[in-house]
């Protein structure tokens, strides 16, 4: 039992140092990004299709297979559970990066703020209405950025059992927020989100 302690006591603190001192700007790197969050609500729910939108088809075995053992371990007492949670939701960001061509650089903090143009971005999804991003952006591109919005906004509302569909939603999402950071922000690498 205390050689059980210990290991745990380890790779908290590992994922402490892991966690929190990894400062790269990434909008699906955080504790409060929606990769975490569909991940927090396919353990609460026990739907593994919140997650498998985020990631790539052929990812979907390695996901699964960790989200039935997350499941079972989750169930042995609270501390065994909030360490599942954390490897599943690292596991899921990762994987996510990694399916973009991105390096996973650590789940950045609850309170993390991403760029001004992520917040934005995600201000315009959460209220449905771009005012805010188009007054802050040039002229020439609201176009597209309207264009890619409406795209976004046709595919939000999908079946939670059609992860096609929520892939689809996920890739309009990805692209709408990379365009209006780079736009807002000034940032032109792809996959600081």
């Amino acid at each position: 039992m205390l050689l059980k302690s210990k290991l745990v006591m380890m790779f908290l603190l590992a994922s402490f140092v892991f966690i929190f001192t990894n400062t790269t700007s990434a909008h699906c790197d955080s504790m409060e990004g929606p990769v975490v969050k569909a991940s927090q609500k396919a353990l609460e729910t026990g739907n593994i299709n919140y997650v498998l939108v985020w990631v790539q088809a052929k990812d979907d075995p390695e996901i699964l297979n960790l989200f039935e053992k997350v499941l079972r371990v989750r169930k042995l007492n609270d501390e065994a559970k909030e360490l599942a949670d954390m490897h599943f939701f690292e596991t899921v960001v990762r994987i996510h990066r990694m399916g973009e061509g991105e390096p996973y650089t650590g789940l950045k903090p609850a309170g993390y703020h991403p760029s001004e143009g992520i917040e934005a971005a995600d201000v315009a999804i959460e209220k449905n209405s771009l005012s805010e991003v188009l007054n802050i952006i040039p002229e020439e591109n609201q176009k597209k950025v309207e264009e890619l919005f409406t795209d976004l906004q046709s595919k939000k509302n999908y079946d939670v059992n059609d992860v096609e569909a929520g892939r689809k939603y996920v890739a309009a999402y990805v692209h709408f927020i990379h365009y209006a950071e780079e736009l807002i922000s000034g940032e032109t690498e792809h996959g600081m989100h």
